[in-house]
């Protein structure tokens, strides 16, 4: 997490904000153990599973980004989050998500692009 988000949020607040590997929503782990993701929960099954919470998000991202208008929003085109819910979102997320949801991704005609940035267009 970068210098100026650790300025911004408490320390003790920021080392319970993980975010979602698939869409990069970030929140803390009880929020998604309470109400999983609102944008990926469909896929990921996060509610009230911890181990899921585990291997689907992350504590490792860079910026933060205050989506408040996702339709009309430029930097929501530019990270892919135009059709997301209001939120905070990473600007890039270390990690990938298990095979078994890149497989059901897959499997739904949805190509999966990492949002650590290793997959440029």
């Amino acid at each position: 997490m970068s210098d100026a988000a650790s300025a911004i949020i408490p320390p003790t607040k920021s080392r319970n904000l993980r975010a979602c590997l698939l869409c990069s929503i970030i929140q803390t782990s009880a929020d998604f153990r309470s109400i999983g993701c609102p944008n990926c929960e469909e896929i990921l099954q996060l509610k009230d599973n911890p181990d899921r919470i585990l291997a689907c998000t992350t504590s490792y991202f860079d910026g933060m980004i205050a989506l408040i208008d996702p339709e009309t929003s430029w930097v929501a085109r530019w990270q892919r989050t135009a059709k997301y819910a209001r939120g905070m979102y990473a600007a890039r997320v270390k990690g990938r998500v298990p095979e078994d949801v890149e497989a059901e991704l897959d499997s739904r005609g949805i190509k999966y692009r990492p949002r650590d940035q290793s997959d440029q267009d």
